[in-house]
């Protein structure tokens, strides 16, 4: 992989474009009664004739075995190291709601959930409890204060929230309460640094956890909340400075909105289907020359093991792609930041397909955008963090390296 400071180097401005398209959770696993993935199953016309004019391959986010979370699986497909620029998610939340986070502050991703009567969770995602319901609760939650710690409870979307602890002598270095599988009892909050701060964070966490509990009780299926991803605000080199572009985002989602920030992209404000994303490309063309293009709900339907809401999202954007192509990208790639096989109903190590096209790509034959078809392309199988060198080298951004 090349270095982010070497990209940095040899970058140049250009009046070409690129557009990536991230269909978050893309790859799935057959089905035993057809041997088709839900992208398989799918009818993907537009898709399917950008393959055969591209170079396609599959990518792993992290490594070969690796299943990634959301942010580093999106983190590497911006070419950013994921391991080494690893970012907390309740700080991508807070970002994605456009929360000012203070130097100091630390925030968590939380999850409205389910627990029984024995304190087992149920359901982690309260049946996704609608919007209207978790703005209710949050109202409930916020403005405590415990040790001299402020709590600041945001809505984020559906049963997704963000909890901020602002206050002196508080750490990132404490592990998440959500146990991240049902039929298990929420865990403990502890510290994962030797340093007091993080005793102290750990302490106030569990007794916000407690008091959110009693306060949600009569409020089944939300009855509980489980925290993770604790993390303070991070500094990382912006895709400008790395890439000298000007990079915009068109994501729907607050995490990802989020994430795009930390990343140095304008985010626009667009709707949340497909069709209207590409509406929103369109509008905004002239006047970027990146553009990072988030697809939410194929993720969704692969956690709910909706096999066929699936395949209707991935033909939903096949649709919207018609409009992409029309624009005439110089660069356009397709590919996903992990997989969500709606059999597993949760994230998972296989690698993503991925299609680069450009006029100066050489296309490999493959004619069909699918995990078994992309398996033959010319690309191989390739670290994700290689997608965005490759693109920038395909709009002609790079320039020679060495004498």
């Amino acid at each position: 992989m090349a270095s982010s400071e070497l990209i940095r180097q040899i970058s140049r401005t250009s009046a070409s474009k690129i557009v990536l398209i991230a269909i978050d959770g893309l790859g799935g696993l057959p089905l035993a009664e057809t041997g088709k993935t839900e992208l398989e199953t799918a009818n993907t016309p537009n898709l399917d004739a950008l393959a055969a004019r591209s170079v396609c391959g599959l990518s792993d986010p992290v490594g070969a075995g690796i299943t990634p979370g959301s942010a580093p699986g999106h983190l590497t497909l911006f070419g950013y190291d994921p391991v080494s620029c690893l970012i907390g998610r309740g700080v991508l939340e807070a970002l994605g709601v456009d929360f000012a986070l203070g130097p100091d502050d630390v925030a968590a991703r939380g999850n409205l959930c389910t627990v029984d009567e024995n304190g087992l969770v149920t359901d982690r995602r309260a049946g996704r409890v609608t919007t209207e319901k978790n703005q209710e609760l949050c109202r409930l939650l916020d403005g405590q204060e415990i040790d001299g710690v402020r709590i600041i409870v945001r809505l984020v979307k559906e049963h997704r929230l963000v909890v901020i602890f602002r206050g002196g002598g508080l750490s990132a270095g404490v592990n998440d309460s959500d146990p991240q599988q049902e039929g298990v009892t929420p865990k403990e909050v502890t510290a994962v640094e030797p340093e007091a701060k993080a005793n102290r964070t750990a302490a106030i966490a569990n007794q916000f956890i407690a008091r959110a509990k009693a306060a949600l009780a009569a409020h089944y299926p939300a009855n509980m909340v489980l925290l993770r991803g604790f993390s303070k605000q991070p500094e990382l080199p912006t895709m400008t400075e790395i890439y000298k572009l000007k990079p915009a985002a068109i994501a729907s989602y607050p995490m990802y909105r989020g994430l795009a920030r930390v990343a140095g992209m304008k985010v626009l404000e667009t709707g949340a289907t497909p069709e209207e994303e590409a509406e929103t490309l369109k509008q905004n063309f002239k006047n970027h020359d990146f553009f990072f293009v988030h697809i939410k709900a194929t993720d969704t339907a692969g956690e709910d093991g909706d096999f066929n809401r699936k395949v209707a999202v991935l033909e939903e954007v096949d649709r919207a792609l018609d409009k992409v192509i029309g624009l005439e990208p110089d660069v356009i790639v397709v590919t996903g930041d992990h997989s969500t096989p709606a059999l597993l109903k949760g994230h998972s190590w296989h690698p993503v397909p991925v299609l680069l096209y450009s006029r100066w790509c050489r296309p490999d034959g493959v004619s069909r955008f699918s995990e078994s078809a992309c398996i033959s392309g010319g690309l191989g199988r390739i670290a994700a963090t290689e997608i965005m060198p490759l693109a920038m080298a395909n709009a002609l951004k790079l320039d020679k390296f060495g004498a």
